[in-house]
């Protein structure tokens, strides 16, 4: 098919079947527009096969509304103006806002941002190069799996019972 778009409905399936679990209910989504924006062209760029922007906007929506999540209510805390991730993850597995399952896919998710935003050379197993010469995966196939993850992850970010509204 042309441009892709069989992949782009399929993709576009899958974040919808992803999404439907949450159910009905809506989610607040805590951060400000920094955070909305991120969900919003993270499933775009999940969809339109742009799968580091993907990755890379799902870590920013976790990182906006984590911190964030931890300014709100009524046991609200003060955190730095620049808060380091691995932190704010602490922060928040110590008021138990996420489990710990979370926490370590979420170090995952970081993991895999971090080598497409930070250079690493190419005897680095992160580096995306040296995974499809050690997988023989092709680099496409990698970062299709790694943006399901994080599409994923900031799926099940949204179906936080702390965040979730109505019933």
């Amino acid at each position: 098919m042309h441009d892709d778009l069989h992949g782009k409905v399929s993709r576009f399936r899958q974040l919808e079947d992803l999404v439907s679990t949450i159910g009905s209910r809506r989610s607040m989504i805590p951060g400000g527009e920094v955070a909305y924006t991120a969900w919003v062209e993270a499933r775009s760029s999940f969809v339109h096969g742009n799968f580091l922007a993907t990755v890379s906007l799902a870590q920013a929506l976790a990182e906006q509304m984590l911190a964030a999540m931890l300014t709100l209510g009524i046991d609200a805390e003060s955190i730095p103006l620049k808060i380091d991730f691995r932190e704010t993850l602490k922060r928040c597995r110590a008021r138990d806002m996420i489990s710990q399952r979370d926490a370590d896919d979420l170090e995952r998710l970081m993991g895999m941002r971090n080598p497409l935003s930070h250079h690493r050379l190419i005897n680095d197993p992160s580096n995306l190069s040296r995974r499809v010469i050690d997988d023989r995966i092709s680099g496409e196939e990698h970062l299709r799996r790694d943006a399901t993850f994080a599409i994923s992850m900031a799926v099940r970010l949204l179906a936080l019972p702390m965040i979730r509204l109505g019933d």
